[in-house]
């Protein structure tokens, strides 16, 4: 049996006078309208999918820096 609700406060409420014992598993299935605006471009992509497409592509980086980037600004990593 499908029902429906919709979300009020974070709680589920579903309409009809629909009786479900306590502890009933139950799957919820977002209907629509659950994206955040901007958060996927017209391809589906979110923006970090399309930031990975570049990641480990830096070349004449210090091996370090993951640890020590906030000496490196701007990018004199002599310190």
């Amino acid at each position: 049996m499908v029902y429906r609700g919709r979300v009020e406060k974070g709680v589920v409420v579903v309409d009809d006078s629909a009786v479900l014992p306590d502890g009933l598993e139950v799957r919820i299935e977002p209907v629509g309208g659950i994206e955040k605006e901007g958060s996927l471009d017209e391809n589906g992509l979110t923006l970090g999918q399309k930031l990975l497409k570049h990641a480990g592509k830096s070349v004449g980086l210090p091996p370090d820096l993951a640890v020590n980037h906030d000496h490196c600004v701007p990018m004199d990593c002599s310190k």
